[in-house]
This record gives structure tokens, sequence and C-alpha cells, in this order.
């Protein structure tokens, strides 16, 4: 029951992510084209900084596609749980990716602040970084709607990303109509190695969020207490549920706990309470998968869930 479950969940809602992961390719390339050209057009090293992190937007992109191809594979022989933490990988890639372009712009501002640097046509480029943004902004903000509402770790990375390098971007134009209004040139080395730290400070933490997810990290405390108070409140007949332990795999959260009973309770009987705790649990959350061990009056722990 539980591998067709899985199954059906996969079938569901994968071919929809599948395709907002390949529009996030086309917006990707198209951002790029406009970013590239706004450095050409300038020589900014702050505008290199932004259309740099647009080449990570879009081999992060391309490797969400991927994983979320590899997460749409139902549960098998030996992928008894689906492959739904797939998605992770692409999390960790784009982080590293992320950290990878820091690095990289840090370097640019180095050898500009060694050779200076003479901006050309400035509010020319501006404008194009600027129809750019604003393309970045409406995909992230529909990408990151869509991931949360389909709980992919995937699509929700990289609608965090393209946020973050909406907000760079917004900074880098302010702060370059300010280099403009003063004619200070440093100021853009400066704001492209503003940019790179703050890129570097976002890609630790998402580093250290999909690190989490592949760890099997518990969910939050507030959806822990959703499930302890569903449990006790749909177990009537049981006597307590001890040893909750719960994993995230992608959008999917895995439940196991122990459910006490009276012993002369039959089996039947058992299973019409576990029937009904699970199907409570599952119209509470989206994409949970339950296990419960039935155990005798005498394994309780008087711990845990008490039923009430």
């Amino acid at each position: 029951m539980e591998d067709f479950a899985l199954t059906n969940l996969a079938s569901d809602l994968r071919p929809p992510a599948l395709r907002l992961a390949a529009g996030s390719i086309v917006v990707g390339l198209v951002v790029l084209a406009l970013k590239g050209a706004a450095w050409w057009i300038t020589g900014s090293a702050a505008l290199y900084s932004d259309a740099l992190e647009t080449v990570v937007n879009v081999v992060t992109a391309a490797v969400a596609f991927w994983t979320l191809r590899i997460a749409a594979r139902p549960a098998d022989h030996d992928h008894p749980y689906g492959h739904d933490k797939a998605e992770f990988f692409s999390a960790v890639v784009e982080a590293v990716l992320i950290l990878v372009a820091a690095a990289s712009i840090l370097h640019h501002v180095w050898l500009n602040f060694q050779i200076g640097t003479v901006l050309r046509t400035p509010l020319t480029g501006m404008g194009v970084n600027l129809v750019a943004t604003v393309i970045n902004g409406a995909w992230a903000w529909f990408l990151l709607g869509q991931g949360r509402a389909m709980r992919s770790p995937a699509l929700t990375a990289d609608a965090k990303h393209l946020g973050t390098d909406v907000i760079t971007s917004s900074g880098i134009l302010v702060g370059l109509l300010l280099v403009v209004a003063t004619g200070v040139l440093w100021l853009d080395s400066a704001l492209a190695a503003l940019t790179a730290v703050y890129i570097l400070w976002t890609g630790i933490q998402m580093l250290r969020q999909s690190l989490s997810g592949l760890m099997d990290a518990a969910p939050d405390a507030d959806t822990l207490q959703r499930i302890r108070h569903t449990v006790s409140q749909h177990a009537e007949g049981a006597l307590e549920a001890h040893d909750l332990r719960t994993r995230q795999a992608g959008r999917l959260t895995f439940l196991q706990f122990h459910l006490v009973v009276p012993g002369g309770m039959t089996v039947e009987e058992a299973h019409n309470i576990c029937d009904r705790i699970e199907e409570a649990l599952k119209a509470e959350m989206e994409g949970l998968v339950v296990t419960i061990h039935v155990e005798p009056e005498r394994k309780a722990k008087h711990t845990g869930v008490i039923v009430l």
C-alpha cells in the first residue's frame, strides 16, 4: 500500500515540477544573455558579479531538472522509500556553485583594484540589467509559490537563490547609480565585493539546510506538535504512542511510532485504530508516509503521546 501511494505521489506531482525546472533553464538563459550584455557594455565589476551569479542559476536549474527526473521514479526493490531525497543533492550542488561564484567574483574584484576600471555607457548597461532583474523577480516569486505547494526542495532552493539574485541585482543597480553620480569608480569594485560576501553567506546557509535534509533531520517543532496532537485525538481505544520518529525525503515526510493497546484487544480492533490514525494524519499533512508498530499494554512506557 505504501509503495503504491509513493508511486501515485510521484506521478501526480513530478510532471509539473519538471516543467517548472525546464522553465527555470529557459528563464536563466534569457537573463544570462541580458546580464552578460550589460557587463560587456559597461565593463563593470559589479555587473560582472551579477552575470556570474546568473551562470550559477542556469547550471543549478539544469541540475534541478535532472534530480527531479530521478525523484520522479517510483519506489522499487533497491529504493523501497522512493527517490525523493535526490532533490537534496540539487540543493547541495547549488550551494557549492554559489560558493565557487563568490570566490570568482572576489578574484575579479582583486584584479580590478590592481588595474583599475573605466565604466563605459553605464546607464545603457544598467537599463539592460534592470530588465533582467524584473524577469528574475517575477519568475522567483512564481517558482517559490509552486515549490512550496509541491513541497519540492529543488524548486524551493532554486526560487530562493533567484530571490537572492534579485536582491543583489537591485543593490548593484542602486550602487552604480551612486558611482555615476559621484564619479568614484572604486565603488564599483566595492559593490562587487559586497555582493560576493552576501552570495557567500547565502551559499553557506543553503548548504547547511541541504545537508540537514540529507542527514534525515526531523521536521520543525510545529510540525511535530501537529503530529502528536493528531495521534492523541484519533487513537481512541489505544493507551499511548511512544518513540515517534520522523525524517524527510524531499517533499515526503516519513513517520513511524509504537502504539500501545490493551492486551486483550483483537488484531482487527488494533488495525482499525491504526487505519483511523493514519487517515487523520494524512488529512492533516500532505506527503506523509506512516508506519505504526502495535504493542501490548505491558510494553507501555508512559511517555510520548497519551491518548485523549
